[in-house]
């Protein structure tokens, strides 16, 4: 039976190919759940697993020689998850991906879409648009540290995704905005003082 959510993320994952292409690729997709503090991918894995979140919320983290963790991105609802480092650099991540809570994926690996389009210029085309948006989003992260003031990258973030005050620790939300959870609290405490624009 086919699955119209299945046929829904192909077509907008890769646009530009027919229905007839999709269908191709759609019985090596699957539906995984992870439990909270399921590890999806591991630091160290070279991970093709692409994976479109139907419902939950993914961390990526690294940890550093003194064992500390950074978070380096969360993905939530309707976004995509899969290591850059394994899907454009062909090389094992540098990350570790795990479900803050429980969540639920709709995955597929990269490796079998390229295999079953092959030799395509469409899906050429499609594979070009999908890595230049892993791009723009890494290069945004890059940008906001350059451009914006902790305080502005926290704006940014609530008001991307308000939700997440509440589904995502501070120690994390802190590393995520490149500050201590002290920092964090200052700011949420100043941004209260200060008078609605």
């Amino acid at each position: 039976m086919l699955d119209s959510e299945k046929i829904a993320f192909y077509l907008g994952l890769f646009k530009g190919i027919d229905a007839e292409d999709v269908l191709k690729v759609i019985h090596a997709t699957q539906q995984r759940v992870l439990e909270p503090g399921e590890i999806y991918i591991r630091e160290g894995e070279n991970s093709p697993r692409l994976g479109y979140i139907k419902e939950g919320l993914i961390r990526s983290y690294h940890v550093n020689e003194r064992g500390m963790e950074t978070t380096v991105l969360l993905r939530w609802e309707a976004q995509i998850v899969a290591s850059y480092d394994s899907i454009l650099m062909q090389r094992p991540s540098r990350f570790t991906y795990h479900a803050l809570e429980k969540t639920t994926l709709l995955e597929v690996n990269y490796n079998i879409i390229e295999q079953q389009l092959e030799n395509k210029p469409v899906f050429e085309k499609a594979r070009y648009h999908f890595v230049l948006d892993m791009l723009a989003q890494s290069l945004e992260r890059i940008e906001t540290f350059v451009l914006l003031t902790p305080e502005e990258r926290y704006r940014q973030l609530i008001k991307d995704k308000p939700d997440l005050l509440q589904r995502v620790p501070d120690k994390h939300l802190a590393t995520l905005l490149g500050i201590t959870p002290v920092s964090l609290s200052r700011i949420r405490k100043r941004m209260q003082t200060k008078p609605s624009r």
